[in-house]
């Protein structure tokens, strides 16, 4: 079954809150529901996945400035199928960064969020079940700007609210800022 491994990591994660708990079981029973969540086709929603990039420091975050909501966001997309969403979140932080290395910190999951995406361009407002991976990279190293967005920054932890105060991004501010 290709939704096991994903069953798997969702039942094995521990929120850090209420909202996060209750958003992974809302994606459990998405994904028990809808064999085909991985798929952008479904349209009542789907499965993406997302890479919160710290840099080795664990003092900076990559965000990318996202064209289409006009927002600032960490990296991620649609899964098109593929259900090894650690995998999708590797290959859209690669492809949206320009970063010629990522490094996966872990291959459970980091954060799960359902936030809704609004109607644009003939395809219906819907959710994104959106699971995230915590990945490193060097900040040094160069970045690209892709046509997904409009800017790309290394932005100190202790600043993301000036970008983004969302629940969802600040909820993985601080799970960073967590001690060990």
């Amino acid at each position: 079954m290709h939704r096991k491994k994903l069953l798997d990591l969702l039942n094995k994660h521990n929120g850090v809150d209420t909202n996060e708990v209750n958003m992974a079981q809302q994606t459990i029973d998405f994904v028990n529901t809808y064999t085909n969540c991985f798929d952008r086709e479904l349209l009542i929603g789907h499965v993406t996945g997302s890479a919160w990039i710290l840099d080795n420091s664990g003092q900076y975050v990559l965000l990318t400035h996202h064209r289409k909501l006009d927002k600032w966001f960490q990296p991620g997309g649609h899964c098109d199928g593929d259900s090894d969403v650690l995998n999708v979140a590797l290959k859209e932080a690669l492809e949206e960064t320009g970063l010629e290395r990522i490094e996966v910190v872990s291959d459970t999951i980091f954060d799960v969020d359902v936030h809704p995406i609004p109607e644009r361009k003939g395809v219906p407002a819907h959710l994104h079940y959106d699971i995230r991976f915590l990945l490193k990279a060097d900040k040094n190293l160069p970045l690209q700007i892709t046509d997904e967005s409009n800017d790309l920054a290394w932005v100190a932890l202790s600043e993301v609210e000036k970008l983004n105060n969302s629940d969802s991004i600040m909820r993985m501010v601080r799970k960073t800022l967590i001690p060990s």
